[in-house]
């Protein structure tokens, strides 16, 4: 089916696309967590309390 092989589209499940939203997402969340780091001058973990 073409449905499956479009890569941008959101798709539940196992999918050709998921990997591009993985690698998105963990993209986000690494320049996130730096931000947060940077302008709080602590780390994830002191922030946790771990």
């Amino acid at each position: 089916m073409q449905f499956y092989n479009q890569r941008n589209r959101w798709i539940w499940g196992f999918s050709l696309g998921s990997e591009s939203w993985n690698g998105r997402l963990a993209m986000l969340s690494f320049v996130i967590i730096f931000c947060i780091e940077y302008f709080s001058d602590l780390s994830i973990a002191e922030l946790l309390g771990i």
